[in-house]
């Protein structure tokens, strides 16, 4: 993952959580503009820092950088939502699902 994708995807994550950069960065212990030098490309995160930003965010580092899930908090959701369903309500659900998208 390039920088700019990675700035874009901690935009997206912190965004859905719908948090102020300031706000994260003082959640995660860090100064008050720490999550907004990440992400005018000034600075990187270390990877333990990284490891507390994904935490904060309720993501593993893999979803962090799966990006064919926008919200991978609410897909994670909804896969935990279907297990147990029979098959006939997955298929359901899986045509609802095709037809949304």
């Amino acid at each position: 993952m390039e920088k700019d994708e990675f700035i874009k995807r901690l935009v997206e994550l912190r965004m859905n959580k719908g948090v102020s950069a300031r706000d994260m960065s003082l959640s995660i212990g860090q100064s008050a503009g720490y999550i907004n030098n990440i992400e005018n490309g000034i600075n990187y995160p270390s990877m333990t820092v990284f490891f507390y930003i994904c935490d904060y965010l309720g993501v593993s580092p893999a979803e962090f950088f799966d990006t064919s899930s926008a919200d991978p908090v609410k897909t994670r959701e909804l896969a935990d939502t279907v297990k147990g369903l029979s098959s006939d309500k997955l298929d359901h659900l899986i045509a609802l699902a095709k037809a949304m998208k």
